[in-house]
């Protein structure tokens, strides 16, 4: 035990300090402070791979600039992802945006309007047509891939130049990143593809080949490292192939929810210990927050 140190603020705060200071206090603000820590010593270890998990939907959300961020300064070498996160980041590569609004705004009204609203984000239904546009002018050179990961890297590799270092799929596609997405099927990108086979189109891709890649990535390193920010199918998918490694010796999880319903998302990572998916030595932590308020600040404080 040590003794809290009430946390000051000074002006004009630099982000980094501020999160230092946070490691005084109790609760959340001292597990936010705690995470920095872990990441700066996870991302500057050289032998360790960093598998980063991305739940939900944080791109509408406004994270995906974090992620690039991430991508760019080569500070993750996995990405595994939603459907949903992929599709808002080709809407967005294809020119459109996500709005901000109130969450209490009539629904009926905003889906006569053609509008699509994620809590208090908002986007309009017709960004689907040029989506669709989008993997009719490629479908030739998309069908042809064999695993959800080639598929990726092909719609990013398709995305103009200009857009791809805005883009999470164009820059992993630039800086040989793999992303993996087992439950690409549940996603806008997921309807499109299914799109073209109800019309007759073929494509064959092996939703089982990515497995063997990620379990190989596990195994050979020498070390292993996670950040999930959510849990469910990303998350799953990393775990699952850390069971083929020693464990990861460094983790953070930033969630808001509970280990009571037994549901991945919400199990601390100290449950890992009994799958072997966290190394029993591991250096992690789990901050109960909402991931757009904890990742700015975690990630901020280590630039």
């Amino acid at each position: 035990m040590k003794p809290i140190k009430s946390i000051k603020i000074e002006k004009d705060m630099k982000v980094s300090k501020l999160v230092k200071e946070m490691g005084g206090c109790g609760f959340g603000a001292g597990k936010i402070s705690l995470a920095s820590d872990i990441f700066k010593e996870m991302v500057d270890d050289e032998k360790c791979k960093v598998f980063l998990g991305l739940a939900g939907a944080m791109v509408p959300a406004g994270m995906k600039s974090i992620i690039v961020d991430m991508v760019n300064e080569k500070k993750i070498d996995v990405l595994v992802t939603t459907g949903a996160n992929l599709t808002h980041d080709l809407i967005e590569a294809l020119g459109h945006h996500h709005y901000s609004g109130d969450e209490n705004i009539s629904d009926a009204e905003l889906n006569k309007k053609g509008i699509d609203r994620i809590y208090n984000v908002f986007m309009k239904n017709e960004v689907y047509e040029d989506m669709e546009n989008f993997f009719d002018e490629h479908w030739e050179v998309i069908s042809k891939c064999k695993s959800i990961k080639e598929l990726l890297e092909k719609i990013g590799s398709l995305i103009p130049e200009e857009k791809r270092k805005e883009s999470i799929l164009g820059l992993c596609y630039e800086k040989k990143i793999p992303i993996y997405c087992p439950a690409l099927a549940d996603s806008g990108i997921g309807l499109m593809i299914w799109g073209k086979k109800a019309a007759g189109k073929e494509i064959f891709v092996d939703a089982f080949e990515d497995m063997k890649e990620i379990i190989d990535i596990a195994w050979t390193s020498e070390k292993n490292g996670v950040i999930y920010l959510g849990g469910g199918t990303p998350k799953n998918f990393i775990q699952q192939s850390l069971q083929f490694s020693k464990g990861a010796i460094y983790g953070i999880q930033i969630t808001t929810d509970t280990p009571q319903p037994g549901g991945s998302s919400g199990a601390p990572l100290k449950e890992g210990i009994s799958w072997g998916k966290m190394n029993e030595k591991a250096k992690f932590v789990d901050v109960f927050c909402d991931i757009t308020i904890a990742l700015p600040l975690i990630y901020g404080s280590v630039k």
